[in-house]
Protein backbone atom coordinates (compact mmCIF):
# COMPACT_ATOMS: atom_id res chain seq x y z
CA UNK A 1 0.00 0.00 0.00
CA UNK A 2 1.44 3.47 -0.80
CA UNK A 3 1.88 5.33 1.80
CA UNK A 4 -0.46 8.30 1.06
CA UNK A 5 -2.72 5.29 0.88
CA UNK A 6 -2.16 4.90 5.09
CA UNK A 7 -2.19 8.33 6.20
CA UNK A 8 -5.78 9.07 4.21
CA UNK A 9 -6.89 5.53 6.23
CA UNK A 10 -5.30 7.27 9.39
CA UNK A 11 -6.93 11.09 8.97
CA UNK A 12 -10.67 9.91 8.19
CA UNK A 13 -12.09 12.53 9.57
CA UNK A 14 -10.30 14.86 8.55
CA UNK A 15 -7.55 15.68 11.20
CA UNK A 16 -8.12 18.24 14.36
CA UNK A 17 -8.36 21.43 13.54
CA UNK A 18 -6.48 24.47 15.62
CA UNK A 19 -9.76 26.35 14.88
CA UNK A 20 -12.16 24.83 16.28
CA UNK A 21 -12.15 25.31 20.16
CA UNK A 22 -14.29 26.85 22.66
CA UNK A 23 -13.31 28.61 26.13
CA UNK A 24 -15.37 28.53 29.02
CA UNK A 25 -15.05 30.90 31.81
CA UNK A 26 -15.88 30.02 35.59
CA UNK A 27 -15.05 33.14 37.31
CA UNK A 28 -13.99 33.14 40.80
CA UNK A 29 -16.23 34.32 43.48
CA UNK A 30 -14.30 37.43 44.50
CA UNK A 31 -14.46 39.08 40.99
CA UNK A 32 -17.53 41.12 39.76
CA UNK A 33 -17.46 40.54 35.76
CA UNK A 34 -20.07 43.00 34.02
CA UNK A 35 -20.61 40.75 31.44
CA UNK A 36 -17.21 39.36 30.05
CA UNK A 37 -18.03 35.77 30.91
CA UNK A 38 -20.47 35.69 28.07
CA UNK A 39 -17.70 37.63 25.90
CA UNK A 40 -14.75 35.71 27.03
CA UNK A 41 -16.16 33.00 24.80
CA UNK A 42 -17.14 34.94 21.70
CA UNK A 43 -13.57 37.21 21.92
CA UNK A 44 -11.11 34.27 22.92
CA UNK A 45 -9.13 34.45 19.75
CA UNK A 46 -6.62 31.97 20.60
CA UNK A 47 -5.72 29.03 23.54
CA UNK A 48 -3.96 25.98 23.67
CA UNK A 49 -4.46 22.55 25.03
CA UNK A 50 -1.66 22.92 28.08
CA UNK A 51 1.55 21.36 28.35
CA UNK A 52 2.76 19.34 31.40
CA UNK A 53 6.32 18.03 31.39
CA UNK A 54 8.09 15.42 33.52
CA UNK A 55 11.10 16.57 34.85
CA UNK A 56 14.06 14.49 34.86
CA UNK A 57 16.55 13.73 37.72
CA UNK A 58 20.34 12.74 36.31
CA UNK A 59 21.57 9.94 38.53
CA UNK A 60 25.32 9.60 38.02
CA UNK A 61 26.92 6.33 37.76
CA UNK A 62 30.11 5.11 37.13
CA UNK A 63 30.57 7.84 34.41
CA UNK A 64 26.91 7.20 32.95
CA UNK A 65 24.13 9.17 33.81
CA UNK A 66 20.61 7.17 34.61
CA UNK A 67 17.81 9.22 33.56
CA UNK A 68 14.93 8.73 36.25
CA UNK A 69 11.17 10.63 36.18
CA UNK A 70 10.98 13.58 38.22
CA UNK A 71 8.04 15.55 39.30
CA UNK A 72 5.50 16.89 37.18
CA UNK A 73 4.93 20.75 36.41
CA UNK A 74 2.65 22.59 35.00
CA UNK A 75 3.40 25.77 32.53
CA UNK A 76 1.44 28.84 33.04
CA UNK A 77 -1.52 29.18 30.06
CA UNK A 78 -1.66 31.94 27.92
CA UNK A 79 -4.95 33.26 25.91
CA UNK A 80 -5.31 36.09 23.72
CA UNK A 81 -8.44 38.38 23.55
CA UNK A 82 -10.01 41.07 21.03
CA UNK A 83 -10.40 43.80 23.04
CA UNK A 84 -14.16 45.79 22.71
CA UNK A 85 -14.56 49.32 23.07
CA UNK A 86 -16.50 48.52 26.42
CA UNK A 87 -13.08 47.12 27.72
CA UNK A 88 -15.34 44.35 29.65
CA UNK A 89 -12.78 41.43 29.38
CA UNK A 90 -9.91 43.49 30.16
CA UNK A 91 -11.40 45.19 32.94
CA UNK A 92 -12.46 41.74 34.63
CA UNK A 93 -8.70 41.09 34.60
CA UNK A 94 -7.59 44.18 36.10
CA UNK A 95 -10.15 43.59 38.97
CA UNK A 96 -9.43 39.72 39.20
CA UNK A 97 -5.82 41.08 39.47
CA UNK A 98 -6.75 43.67 41.83
CA UNK A 99 -8.52 41.12 44.14
CA UNK A 100 -5.00 39.35 44.37
CA UNK A 101 -2.77 42.90 44.95
CA UNK A 102 -4.07 45.89 44.77
CA UNK A 103 -2.10 48.59 43.18
CA UNK A 104 -1.45 51.45 45.52
CA UNK A 105 -2.05 49.45 48.97
CA UNK A 106 0.11 46.16 47.68
CA UNK A 107 -2.75 43.85 50.11
CA UNK A 108 -4.54 41.11 48.20
CA UNK A 109 -7.04 38.54 49.07
CA UNK A 110 -5.34 35.69 50.58
CA UNK A 111 -8.57 33.18 50.74
CA UNK A 112 -8.03 31.43 48.23
CA UNK A 113 -11.37 30.16 47.43
CA UNK A 114 -12.26 33.86 46.21
CA UNK A 115 -9.99 34.29 43.70
CA UNK A 116 -8.93 30.41 42.43
CA UNK A 117 -11.00 29.31 39.20
CA UNK A 118 -11.67 26.71 36.85
CA UNK A 119 -10.68 27.09 33.27
CA UNK A 120 -11.78 25.02 30.37
CA UNK A 121 -11.01 24.61 26.72
CA UNK A 122 -12.41 22.48 24.56
CA UNK A 123 -11.32 20.69 21.35
CA UNK A 124 -14.14 20.94 18.61
CA UNK A 125 -14.79 18.32 16.01
CA UNK A 126 -15.38 19.61 12.50
CA UNK A 127 -19.33 18.94 11.94
CA UNK A 128 -22.54 20.73 11.64
CA UNK A 129 -22.92 20.14 15.57
CA UNK A 130 -19.39 21.07 16.67
CA UNK A 131 -19.20 17.92 18.88
CA UNK A 132 -16.64 18.11 22.10
CA UNK A 133 -14.13 15.24 21.60
CA UNK A 134 -11.66 16.70 23.95
CA UNK A 135 -12.24 18.86 27.37
CA UNK A 136 -9.14 20.18 29.40
CA UNK A 137 -9.97 21.45 32.79
CA UNK A 138 -7.63 23.91 33.93
CA UNK A 139 -7.84 23.41 38.14
CA UNK A 140 -7.14 26.26 40.34
CA UNK A 141 -5.82 29.24 38.09
CA UNK A 142 -5.83 33.05 38.36
CA UNK A 143 -4.18 35.43 36.18
CA UNK A 144 -0.53 36.69 36.61
CA UNK A 145 -0.16 38.59 33.61
CA UNK A 146 -2.54 41.06 31.43
CA UNK A 147 -0.04 41.84 28.67
CA UNK A 148 0.18 45.37 27.54
CA UNK A 149 -2.12 46.54 24.68
CA UNK A 150 0.16 48.67 22.26
CA UNK A 151 -1.59 52.10 21.00
CA UNK A 152 0.32 53.50 17.70
CA UNK A 153 -1.45 56.80 15.58
CA UNK A 154 -0.02 54.56 12.51
CA UNK A 155 -1.60 51.28 13.31
CA UNK A 156 -4.76 50.83 11.18
CA UNK A 157 -7.57 48.15 10.50
CA UNK A 158 -6.64 46.33 13.45
CA UNK A 159 -8.25 45.40 16.82
CA UNK A 160 -6.97 45.64 19.65
CA UNK A 161 -5.49 42.10 21.07
CA UNK A 162 -3.99 41.51 24.18
CA UNK A 163 -2.76 38.30 26.62
CA UNK A 164 -3.69 36.56 30.13
CA UNK A 165 -1.47 34.45 31.21
CA UNK A 166 -2.52 31.72 34.20
CA UNK A 167 -0.88 30.17 36.59
CA UNK A 168 -2.65 26.95 38.04
CA UNK A 169 -2.18 24.12 40.08
CA UNK A 170 -2.75 21.15 37.19
CA UNK A 171 -5.06 20.07 34.53
CA UNK A 172 -7.28 17.43 33.90
CA UNK A 173 -8.49 15.94 30.67
CA UNK A 174 -11.64 14.32 29.51
CA UNK A 175 -12.63 13.15 26.17
CA UNK A 176 -16.17 12.60 24.71
CA UNK A 177 -18.38 12.92 21.35
CA UNK A 178 -20.86 15.12 23.20
CA UNK A 179 -19.09 17.03 25.80
CA UNK A 180 -20.12 15.75 28.73
CA UNK A 181 -17.27 14.67 31.30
Amino acid sequence: MFQVDRLKNNLKSGGARANLFNTVWDWPAGVEVDGAGRECQILCKAASLPSSVIGQIDVPFRGRQLKVAGDRTFENWTVTFINENNFNIRNSFEKWMSLLNQHQEGKGNHILEQYYATLTVQQLQRSEADDVVKTIKIVDAFPVNVSAIDLSYDTTDTIEEFTVEFAYQYWTSASSTDGSQ
